[in-house]
């Protein structure tokens, strides 16, 4: 009778042990724990030869037993922001879908947590590391100088940033070329016959928005374009800052004839300000912008972006937020992707110099 076979005798009506497993392996009991527990001198292919037999056999560790032992709860830690202007939703379902799939692929769970500002969302995160509900954090929108990534190496807790910061020691992530989506966005309307072309950014503080900024002058340079400043507006995150913003624009005395929002949010809210101003979008008007969330495809006209695959993000940083739990250098964990173009109704080539735009404006204006 082998091993495995023995087991199954030996476990009729009772769950099964790390004995059980040892056993069907001929490994120590011993090594298999310290496998299953993620140890460094435990060599990758004998771990993935445990956990596989393990899952096989149903073997499942009693959580808080575990983590008396090891030191992990063998969670993910993600603290999302709810406030207003950093309401994370568009992309949300579909990245903690990334995140649980997998977490669950290596027996991790995810604790997520919610906070109503900055500093809560600080005490949140040191909360969760005292009371051991989290063995490294997921940082989702970074700052340009992010107090998270302080207080995670303060605490010397493992993290992978979801973006990039100003100083890059000691930080794993993954990351989109939001700058080269700004720049491919440039190229895209200027080769259409635009040359007013306007920028309407997102919060400042974002390292994204430095990103995004530099892939938009990028574009305006390759397309011999000068940059103008008027043209270029920060700080909007919500559809009435992306109004605002676009309503000042385009009651300039030379109005753009287009306008690249850093935000999908921001830019819907232009659709409301070109409607309001008579204006025609993806004629007279053509507006791109970045982030892919759903309410982009049922705008009239469908809303032309950049759209972010956030289910494989999820995936992605779970994944190197494991491998950094259990070791790996942040150096080596440091990855980029691209966002795809979605091309819809909303960009075109300009029926209206910018010039004749102002006055179309100026007209509707004294009706």
């Amino acid at each position: 009778m082998n091993s495995e076979n023995a087991h199954l005798l030996r476990r009729q009506g009772g769950r099964t042990t790390i004995q059980d497993v040892a056993d069907a392996l001929g490994l120590s009991k011993g090594t298999v724990s310290r496998a299953l527990n993620d140890y460094p001198d435990i060599s990758e292919s004998t771990r993935l030869r445990v956990t596989r037999k393990a899952e096989a056999m149903g073997y499942r560790p009693l959580a808080q037993a575990q983590a008396i032992r090891t030191g992990r709860a063998r969670s993910v830690g993600l603290v999302l922001s709810v406030d207003a202007e950093n309401s994370q939703k568009p992309f949300l379902t579909d990245f903690l879908d990334g995140v649980s799939q997998a977490a669950s692929a290596e027996h991790w769970t995810l604790t997520v947590a919610t906070a109503t500002s900055q500093q809560a969302g600080l005490e949140t995160m040191h909360r969760l590391v005292e009371e051991r509900k989290a063995d490294g954090f997921i940082l989702p929108r970074t700052r340009i100088h992010d107090p998270r990534v302080a207080l995670c190496k303060e605490l010397s807790v493992p993290f992978v940033l979801y973006g990039r910061v100003a100083d890059p020691q000691g930080c794993a992530w993954f990351d989109i070329r939001g700058e080269a989506a700004m720049r491919k966005a440039v190229l895209r309307l200027a080769a259409a016959g635009h040359r007013r072309i306007a920028f309407v950014n997102g919060g400042e503080e974002y390292n994204y928005s430095v990103l995004r900024l530099a892939g938009y002058r990028r574009g305006l340079a390759e397309a011999r374009l000068d940059e103008t400043p008027e043209l270029i507006r920060a700080g909007a995150m919500t559809q009435e800052a992306g109004k605002a913003a676009a309503e000042a624009l385009l009651r300039l005395p030379r109005p753009p004839t287009a306008i690249i929002f850093a935000l999908d949010a921001a830019a819907l809210g232009a659709f409301r300000a070109a409607r309001q101003l008579g204006l025609e979008i993806g004629c007279e008007l053509s507006i791109i912008a970045y982030d892919g969330i759903p309410e982009g495809a049922f705008a009239a006209p469908g809303l032309t972006t950049f759209g972010v695959d956030t289910r494989r993000a999820g995936i992605r940083l779970t994944e190197m937020l494991i491998a950094r739990i259990r070791g790996a250098a942040p150096e080596s964990l440091r990855e980029l992707a691209d966002a795809t173009l979605v091309v819809r109704g909303s960009d075109g080539p300009p029926h209206l110099g910018s010039e004749e735009l102002a006055r179309k404006i100026r007209a509707g204006s004294r009706q």
